[in-house]
């Protein structure tokens, strides 16, 4: 692959760390593509294992993130809808509020289903908090994923 075409690669998957960490686009998967393209281009025995590499990085860790993120949460009795609430009201806070607007709009709509659904104030934060470290949890993921796929490409580069 020419020199400009690893730069842009590169370039892509900086923007998908980032996204990994943001959270406002699926960064994981961006890391992927732009590994992927360079595996193929760049063929042979290296680029082909550094794609499987990542692929196994980030789709592993994309399925780990909601395995393990669910089942702290229902451990601690938070509930799928409860994360709904979380999500749209993120999404709405997200227009009305640029940028900072998505995290607000996510902890005031999941402190308003556990206020509707536990009436304790004090229990509903709680929960809130527990949808704030699951929240926390998945971002840890899918950056670690990211990182594998990222360092792999980088190991790669080296050897071609």
């Amino acid at each position: 692959m020419a020199p400009f075409g690893e730069l842009l690669v590169g370039a892509v998957i900086l923007v998908g760390l980032v996204g990994a960490v943001v959270q406002l686009y699926p960064g994981g998967l961006l890391v992927l593509g732009a590994v992927g393209v360079w595996g193929v281009v760049t063929g042979g025995v290296v680029g082909w294992t550094v794609l499987v590499i990542a692929a196994v990085a980030v789709l592993g860790t994309g399925v780990a993130k909601y395995l393990l993120a669910g089942r702290y949460l229902t451990r601690a009795g938070v509930p799928g809808g409860t994360l709904l609430v979380g999500g749209v009201l993120g999404v709405v806070g997200f227009f009305v509020v640029p940028v900072v607007g998505l995290p607000l709009g996510f902890v005031l709509g999941v402190f308003l289903a556990e206020m509707g659904r536990r009436r304790n104030q004090g229990e509903a934060w709680r929960a809130t908090v527990v949808a704030m470290k699951a929240t926390g949890l998945t971002i840890l993921i899918e950056l670690a994923g990211a990182l594998v796929a990222t360092g792999a490409w980088v190991v790669g580069l080296l050897l071609t």
